[in-house]
């Protein structure tokens, strides 16, 4: 039994969910955001709340439960205060530049690295070694601020390299322990 998908999502004010056959479309302020549920899961909304419910006792059924319940809840979350991912260059050199719908990262190559950011996210340039990620799409954003971090991860010995915001690198002591 999934105690994650018998769980109720109260919709806050401003935001509608509209359920069509075995599509959930949820729109608020900040956008539109649709989701193709599976047969296996009923999606309701009465009286401002949204429930799922299985259709028969399987454990697939029960994944997909849980599964639909938190993407329902993550759509919800992101058109009415969307989702955030904050990006810092931690090296000499290592820095990040926006340009229009363009991300120019240096990160110790002999060139820098160009990424175009897809449509719904937007770059914000905190500074000139941190940025921040926001759109509505909780999995777009994080697999964008993903793909940002692999240009350079951080490396265990001076911690150099592109990190998440509060992402801990644990540090290696390196030839001079032994």
């Amino acid at each position: 039994m999934s105690r994650i998908g018998n769980r109720e999502l109260v919709i806050p004010e401003g935001v509608t969910v509209t359920i069509d056959k075995d599509q959930v479309t949820v729109k608020g302020s900040k956008g539109e955001l649709t989701l193709n549920t599976s047969n296996l899961v009923n999606v309701s909304v009465s009286d401002n709340k949204v429930k799922t419910a299985v259709v028969n006792e399987s454990k697939e059924a029960n994944i997909m439960q849980g599964t639909t319940n938190s993407l329902i809840n993550n759509m919800i979350i992101g058109v009415s205060k969307g989702f955030t991912k904050g990006l810092e260059a931690v090296g000499v050199g290592y820095k990040f530049n926006v340009q229009g719908n363009k991300i120019v990262i240096n990160a110790g190559y002999s060139h820098p690295v160009e990424m175009i950011v897809p449509t719904g996210m937007k770059a914000e340039l905190v500074s000139n070694t941190e940025i921040t990620i926001s759109g509505i799409d909780k999995q777009k954003v994080s697999e964008f601020a993903a793909n940002i971090r692999k240009v350079r991860e951080p490396e265990p010995y001076k911690g150099k390299g592109i990190r998440y915001k509060d992402e801990y690198v644990r540090r290696k002591e390196g030839k001079k322990a032994a």
